[in-house]
């Protein structure tokens, strides 16, 4: 079930979105050969978000998405790429995917090369989409206007309103509990609780019942009942966050809860339902996680039903100087001008490896703004101290 290898995208190809394996491999048969490039993805909104780059002629789309409304899906395409001819299948329809008598006569209109990228009569359509990626407002608290992070917000705008769990991936330090509070606060339940769980941060024989809550006598010490998180987020959002350190033995259960919406505290016999929804994030690769037998195969099925992918700061360098300056004002003395970078330290940044990505930015941005000690610039000499430097390093900064 997981979504196929990306080939790259050429003019006048055709996309193909469903989750279902031989729905995707009924098309490609079916399909004259040698006649485009076929790309796959496993649901609406990877096909949404692909269609925002290249050239497409058409796409298939199956009716049985596991993510998105198949009208809405459509809707969305008719109004911002019309281009794009669009056939609905069902992938269970006894005898796998008809295809209507039209769709066959209609093929050779479809498939037609597509005009080369400079024509001119081509020039509207690519920049009147330029030009809708760049109306895509920021998510609250977020900065950059990359176009991963454009894609970024527009996803996580249109899964916002609804109950659809959510799976935010990305490496240390990229803003994914940023992520989860913006789909919380954008949602009709940002007015009820918001309640954090770190899988990695709660010892394994302490994390059970801090989730799932137990009864009074459950076990020693336990001197009276408690709810659990997942109880007191009642009506709003669980985030679960490094969801990749969850252990073995608690992952069942939490299956069960996202199936059932019911839970069963430690030491009693009877299930509460709740109202929850879960955004889950993980910086681990989960897809490689459930290959090693580290993560169950269906509850990973279960978390990425939408998933949002963080880029990291070296897939976005266009961002770091945008957000440098929006850390120095953040971090500016109060009732002072917020300093500004030199076009050098600029360039120092724009250069740096960050592994750290956009929390190692700001952390080197505050550092800097100390060690320049209240000059109107920061200079390249004050971003030399990267996280790997110690207080030695500070201590000549600082001398010279």
């Amino acid at each position: 079930m997981t979504s196929p290898a990306i080939v790259p995208v050429a003019t006048g190809g055709v996309l193909v979105a469903s989750p279902s394996i031989a729905f995707r491999e009924k098309v490609r048969r079916t399909l004259p050969g040698d006649c485009c490039t076929v790309q796959e993805v496993y649901g609406g909104a990877d096909a949404i978000a692909r269609l925002e780059s290249g050239d497409w002629k058409l796409l298939f789309l199956d009716r049985r998405l596991p993510d998105l409304d198949v009208e809405e899906v459509i809707q969305i395409i008719k109004t911002r790429f019309p281009g794009i001819e669009v056939v609905v299948l069902d992938s269970n329809s006894e005898g796998g995917p008809q295809f209507p008598p039209e769709v066959n006569v209609r093929f050779r209109s479809w498939l037609q090369p597509a005009k080369p990228l400079a024509a001119a009569d081509d020039e509207p359509s690519h920049l009147s989409r330029a030009a809708a990626m760049d109306l895509v407002e920021p998510l609250p608290g977020m900065i950059g206007r990359s176009a991963k992070m454009l894609r970024l917000y527009r996803l996580a705008r249109m899964v916002a309103p609804r109950n659809t769990t959510v799976l935010i991936l990305g490496a240390t330090g990229t803003g994914k509990e940023l992520v989860a509070r913006a789909i919380h606060g954008l949602s009709p339940r940002s007015t009820s609780p918001w309640v954090v769980v770190n899988c990695a941060a709660i010892p394994e024989t302490l994390l059970e019942s801090e989730l799932f809550g137990y009864a009074r006598g459950a076990f020693t010490g336990a001197v009276q009942s408690y709810a659990g998180r997942i109880h007191s987020a009642q009506g709003g959002t669980l985030f679960l966050d490094e969801i990749g350190d969850l252990p073995l033995n608690l992952q069942a259960k939490l299956l069960r809860f996202l199936e059932q919406k019911e839970v069963q505290r430690l030491g009693s016999l009877e299930s509460t339902r709740v109202d929850v929804r879960v955004v889950a994030a993980t910086n681990a690769d989960l897809a490689r996680a459930v290959r090693q037998g580290k993560f169950r195969d269906d509850l990973y099925y279960r978390l990425s039903a939408f998933p949002l992918e963080l880029p990291p700061l070296s897939k976005r360098r266009e961002d770091i100087a945008r957000l440098a300056e929006h850390f120095l004002q953040v971090h500016a003395t109060a009732g002072r001008r917020p300093q500004v970078l030199s076009e050098a330290a600029r360039q120092v940044l724009q250069d740096q490896v960050w592994n750290g990505n956009v929390r190692e930015l700001q952390q080197v941005i505050e550092r800097a703004m100390i060690l320049s000690d209240g000059e109107p610039r920061i200079l390249p000499e004050h971003l030399y101290l990267f996280a790997d430097h110690g207080s030695e390093e500070i201590a000549k900064a600082v001398a010279s």
